[in-house]
């Protein structure tokens, strides 16, 4: 028997919350800095571990063992850190720039959509130039109003517009 209630669906989407980070550029840049903050803390600790490891198996001598020996023994550990360091520093650093190109993603759209705009408003004026006109120079209607005698074409655009008698 099912004890949902008959408004409740019954399976929640698991990715709806990731879903509306994806959408909001700013929630977004706030979840990648969470990452960003624990791998911070991951980073200090992994080099202080380093360090310690370091000294301890550079420590550690076996009886006759020469000069440099301990110090060959420890290198493959100390590069194992080292590289998981690198790894660890390149993904702070990827998750900084995730950032910085959605909030840039988001500002390209913007961008995009008010040259469209503009570009649907040359057009337009382009394709009707008394709009333009009339955008342009607002008195000209006054003024052919004062000179109500003249009823001809106000430009060579109006050529064709005219009215036969």
């Amino acid at each position: 028997m099912s004890t949902n209630k008959p408004d409740e669906p019954l399976f929640e989407d698991p990715h709806a919350a990731l879903r509306e980070i994806a959408q909001n550029p700013a929630a977004y840049a706030h979840y990648l800095a969470d990452f960003h903050r624990v791998l911070l803390d991951m980073a200090v600790n992994l080099e202080i571990l380093q360090r310690e490891t370091r000294l301890h198996c550079r420590k550690t001598r076996v009886e006759g063992d020469k000069w440099g020996q301990a110090m060959m023994r420890s290198l493959p550990v100390e590069r194992s850190l080292t590289s998981i360091l690198k790894d660890l520093k390149s993904i702070s650093s990827g998750l900084e720039k995730s950032a910085h190109k959605r909030h840039a993603h988001d500002e390209k759209v913007k961008k995009v959509a008010n040259e469209r705009r503009e570009r649907a408003k040359l057009k337009a004026s382009k394709s009707n130039p008394s709009i333009q006109a009339a955008q342009e120079n607002p008195r000209r209607e006054d003024v052919q109003g004062q000179n109500a005698g003249y009823d001809g074409p106000a430009s060579i655009y109006d050529l064709g517009r005219r009215e036969s008698a």
